[in-house]
């Protein structure tokens, strides 16, 4: 399964990123590319380790719902053609997603807010927050503008990291409050982001513990899965060889 997820997902892929570091989010341009499944853009620090080989492991309503955040990308149904087009531009910045195979970030934060799955609080004078994105999003296009450019989507990508830079730092001059803004659509973001299975196999992440669960062998051991462990290479001991820590 893992390896036609690959497949599929690598069709179209036509370049890879050539930079990296904070003012070009994007993988390190000596990340190799991914060998098995997928990651964001395929490249990753774990090419040869692939999430969802783990699926075995899970029982079937956690098999379930994490397929179907490969296999079923969410209609949009809360944001408009333009309000889509700067946010998915914002949450590829954010993200450092740039080229395919892209998490679908948008997606599941449109999917998330529609449904009314909120995170149980909200900031007293902030609107809700399906209304403070799309006061982003209009945001994001009038910063574009003043910049000369149609909207935040049609600018040129130094612009937009330049934009969102300013934003993340509460140096934008808008309505309502930048700071609690950011705050809650990078929270949204960023949770939809390591939700998905491509992001497990970018980071190393072994997936749902359930019911499998994890054990710590002892002091000055890495951690290891009880069944046998899904590394070919460990990563503990991979990435610093490699200087990618």
């Amino acid at each position: 399964m893992s390896e036609r997820l690959s497949e599929d997902a690598a069709e179209g892929v036509g370049h890879l990123p050539h930079h990296g570091g904070a003012s070009e989010p994007g993988p390190p341009p000596e990340l190799p590319r991914q060998r098995r499944g997928v990651t964001p853009q395929m490249r990753g620090r774990y090419p040869d380790y692939d999430a969802l080989e783990q699926v075995e492991h899970w029982d079937e309503r956690t098999r379930e719902v994490v397929l179907d955040r490969v296999r079923k990308v969410p209609r949009l149904r809360l944001f408009d053609e333009r309000e889509a087009s700067a946010l998915r531009a914002f949450c590829g910045v954010v993200t450092g997603q740039d080229c395919e195979p892209r998490i679908p970030v948008l997606e599941m934060v449109d999917e998330k807010l529609s449904a009314g799955r909120l995170d149980g609080f909200r900031y007293a004078e902030m609107p809700s927050d399906a209304e403070t994105w799309k006061a982003v999003a209009a945001g994001l296009d009038d910063c574009a503008r003043a910049d000369g450019h149609d909207r935040f989507a049609a600018a040129p990508v130094e612009c937009r990291h330049e934009i969102v830079e300013r934003f993340s730092k509460g140096g934008l001059d808008w309505e309502l409050s930048v700071a609690k803004a950011w705050a809650v659509v990078t929270r949204m973001v960023l949770a939809a982001f390591y939700s998905h299975p491509w992001a497990w196999s970018e980071i190393g992440f072994g997936g749902p513990a359930y019911p499998r669960g994890f054990a710590r062998l002892g002091a000055g051991q890495r951690e290891q899965w009880e069944s046998p462990p899904a590394f070919a290479v460990d990563p503990a001991q991979d990435v610093p060889a490699r200087g990618l820590d």
